[in-house]
C-alpha cells in the first residue's frame, strides 16, 4: 500500500508502460486481449497480501506463491513457474528476475523516497540558514532552515542539504547530492550522486593515540575522507578521516545504517556494509565485497574482490577474493559448517552419555 501523506502519488501507469519499463511482457492470448490488458492502469504498488485493485505486487518465490490465490492486486508482475498459481483473471505481467522488474517500476513511480528530500519545502537557501559568505554554491542547491555551510565550503547544482546538516569549511560536495537532517561532513570530499542519511559523522578524528607513562598522547588526524560518485552511506553511520592517508569510500557502495569505518580504511567499488559492522584502521577492501550485519573486521587486512562475509562474523587476517567466509574467527563457509556440526555432535554425544550415567545409577546398598 502506498502512503501518499509521505510519498506522493504519481501519475497512473499503463499495464504497457510497466511492461516497457520493467521487460515483462503481458501475458495474453492473443493481440486484442493483450491491447486490452495493456490499456488498464495501476496506481500504487502493494504486497501480495494488501496490493488492491488499483495497484501493482509481484511473486519470485516458492515462500510466497501459496498466496498467490487469494491476491487482489490490480496486476501481477511474475515467472513462468509461478504464472500457472495466479487467480484467472488477473493481469500478468512475465518477467525471468520479477523482483528487478517491480523495483524498475517502483523508482519511476515514486522517485522522491530514494534519497533524503528538504524538509522545509524550500528551494534555494531558507531563512534560517547559515551559509558563509565565502562558501560557493552553485545555481540548484537547496539549503534547509538551520544548515550550517562553512567558509570555502563548495556544493554543487542539485544538491540538497537538510534541516541541521553541518557542511565544514572546504568541503566539496558534488552535484546532485543529499545530507541528511543532522548529518554533519567535515573534512571530507563528495562525488556526485552521493547520499549521506540523517545522523551520519563524516570526517570526525580517527581513534590514534599513543600511550606512555604519562597517558595516551592523541595523534593528529590529518586525512581526509573521500567518498566517490553515487556511494550511499546510512544513518548514524561513522567514517573517520584519516590520519595521514585517506579514508576512501568507492564508487557505487552502499553502507547501511550504524556502520563504524575507522581512519585509513579503503573500500572499494560497489561494496555492501551492513548495519552494526565493525571496520578497523587501515583496512581494504576490495570491489564488491559483501559484509553482512555485526561483522567485525580488524585492522590492516585486506579483503579481496567479491568476497563475502557472513553476518556476525570475525575477520582477523587476510580475506582471499571471491570466497565466502563466516564464524569467529571467519574461514572457509564449508569448513564452518562442518566445524559447527561436528560441535553439535559431539554436544548430543555427550548429552547421551550423561543420560545414561544417570539412568545407571540405582540405589546403592
Amino acid at each position: 500500500m502506498s502512503h501518499d501523506l509521505f510519498f506522493p502519488l504519481p501519475e497512473p501507469l499503463t499495464l504497457t508502460e510497466v511492461a516497457a519499463l520493467s521487460g515483462a511482457r503481458l501475458a495474453a492470448s492473443s493481440p486484442a486481449e493483450e491491447a486490452e490488458l495493456g490499456a488498464r492502469r495501476i496506481s500504487g504498488l502493494g504486497t501480495l497480501e494488501t496490493a488492491g485493485p488499483d495497484e501493482l505486487a509481484f511473486c519470485d518465490s516458492f515462500l510466497f506463491a501459496e498466496k498467490l490465490g487469494s491476491v487482489r492486486a490490480g496486476a501481477l508482475i511474475t515467472s513462468e513457474r509461478f504464472a500457472p498459481k495466479a487467480p484467472a483473471g488477473l493481469p500478468l505481467l512475465i518477467a525471468p528476475r520479477p523482483a528487478a522488474a517491480f523495483l524498475a517500476v517502483s523508482r519511476r513511480m515514486f522517485p522522491a523516497a530514494l534519497r533524503p528530500l528538504p524538509i522545509f519545502g524550500h528551494e534555494g537557501v531558507a531563512p534560517g540558514a547559515q551559509v558563509h559568505p565565502k562558501a560557493r554554491l552553485e545555481d540548484g542547491v537547496t539549503v534547509d532552515p538551520g544548515a550550517v555551510i562553512g567558509p570555502g565550503a563548495e556544493i554543487g547544482a542539485g544538491t540538497v542539504i537538510c534541516a541541521g546538516a553541518i557542511v565544514g569549511p572546504n568541503v566539496r560536495i558534488g552535484r546532485s547530492c543529499a545530507i541528511g537532517p543532522g548529518a554533519s561532513v567535515i573534512h571530507a570530499y563528495l562525488g556526485n550522486g552521493v547520499i549521506i542519511h540523517a545522523g551520519a559523522r563524516i570526517g570526525s578524528d580517527g581513534f590514534g593515540y599513543q600511550p606512555s607513562p604519562a597517558g595516551h598522547v592523541k595523534v593528529p588526524q590529518l586525512g581526509r575522507v573521500v567518498v566517490q560518485d553515487n556511494a550511499e552511506i546510512g544513518a548514524n553511520t561513522t567514517i573517520d578521516r584519516g590520519a595521514i592517508t585517506d579514508t576512501v569510500i568507492g564508487e557505487g557502495s552502499k553502507i547501511d545504517n550504524l556502520v563504524q569505518i575507522a581512519h585509513n580504511v579503503v573500500i572499494g567499488r560497489h561494496c555492501i556494509v551492513v548495519s552494526q559492522t565493525g571496520i578497523s584502521g587501515s583496512t581494504t577492501l576490495g570491489d564488491f565485497v559483501m559484509l553482512g550485519g555485526q561483522v567485525g573486521v580488524v585492522g590492516h587486512v585486506t579483503i579481496g574482490t567479491g568476497a563475502q562475509i557472513a553476518a556476525s562474523s570475525n575477520v582477523k587476517g587476510d580475506v582471499p577474493p571471491g570466497v565466502r567466509w563466516g564464524g569467529s574467527p571467519a574461514k572457509p563457509v564449508r569448513e564452518w559448517f562442518r566445524e559447527v556440526a561436528t560441535l553439535k555432535r559431539i554436544a548430543a554425544a555427550s548429552a547421551r552419555r550423561g543420560k545414561d550415567d544417570e539412568e545407571g545409577e540405582g540405589p546403592q546398598e
